[in-house]
């Protein structure tokens, strides 16, 4: 069975039973009929997927592969806060009449730094340093900048990658390792797509590096299950688990800024029945 499955399985068994609820307290999000989002919360969640062994597509329901890189794309490649260059509505609702979310997610990867070697934004940065330098402990980017916070329109939830590459025993190439770190996460609406997400990136930069993909920890300070979101949580991990499905990437890039959401796919991804209407808290 697909080891994210189980991964996803016991962090929600771990949320629903241990977890701690915010039920009467003073809470930001809200439904949208005006009531109070409470949550079930564990504090510090840590999991870790190794990418070597498995693409980490939970097959409890179908997560949209293409639609996740897609949206990664958006924030590491195209370095863009407009929605308008999206192929899909999920940002809709934080954006102003132009388009924009702020200076938030792309915009800070686009924004350009003074280093030793010239100036270069966070991404370029983080490729040069794998390229040139592989072995340092400084390859890392940021977010969450305290100064533009007022002008984003939704602060950023997953803020922070730290890339750490490894020599394996018996292994011609580097391995390509990554923490994601975010603050807060909605395990129904995104666990999976983040996870998704940043794990695509892992390859493709592992690719365009010539090193070979090996572990993804997701570092979770505040991982919540919405109180609306607990029957469905409750029925979801009861469902039966597939094997993971069969990754591919488009051997033919070795541009980072070449790739696109086509050129990611998988093979035999057996799901449950996937969930539609979720109540999503804003």
């Amino acid at each position: 069975m697909s080891m994210a499955d189980k991964i996803f399985v016991d962090m929600c068994r771990d949320i629903l039973e241990n977890g701690t609820s915010t039920e009467g307290e003073k809470v930001r999000p809200h439904w949208e009929d005006g009531t109070p989002a409470y949550t079930i919360k564990k504090f510090g969640v840590v999991n870790r997927y190794d990418l070597s062994k498995e693409f980490p597509l939970i097959t409890l329901r179908r997560t949209a592969l293409k639609s996740a890189t897609d949206e990664m794309l958006w924030i590491w490649q195209q370095k863009s806060n407009n929605i308008h260059d999206l192929h899909s509505h999920i940002w809709d609702e934080w954006a102003d009449e132009n388009g924009s979310i702020g200076k938030a997610y792309g915009y800070q990867l686009g924004v350009k730094h003074q280093y030793k070697e010239g100036m270069m934004d966070q991404v370029d940065r983080v490729i040069y340093d794998l390229k040139n330098n592989p072995f340092s402990r400084r390859i890392l980017t940021n977010i969450y900048v305290h100064e533009d916070l007022h002008e984003m329109n939704l602060y950023p939830c997953a803020y922070s990658m730290t890339f750490n590459v490894t020599q394996k025993k018996g292994e011609d190439k580097l391995t390509l390792n990554a923490i994601l770190n975010q603050r807060s996460q909605d395990v129904l609406a995104a666990n999976n797509w983040n996870v998704v997400q940043y794990a695509v990136l892992v390859h493709m930069l592992a690719q365009v590096c010539d090193m070979n993909a090996g572990e993804l920890v997701h570092v979770i300070a505040d991982a919540h299950i919405y109180d609306r979101h607990i029957p469905v949580i409750k029925e979801l991990i009861a469902r039966e688990q597939y094997p993971a499905p069969t990754f591919h990437l488009n051997p033919e890039i070795r541009d980072f800024y070449k790739f696109s959401r086509n050129d990611v796919s998988v093979e035999n991804y057996v799901t449950g029945e996937q969930i539609t209407n979720i109540p999503i808290a804003i």
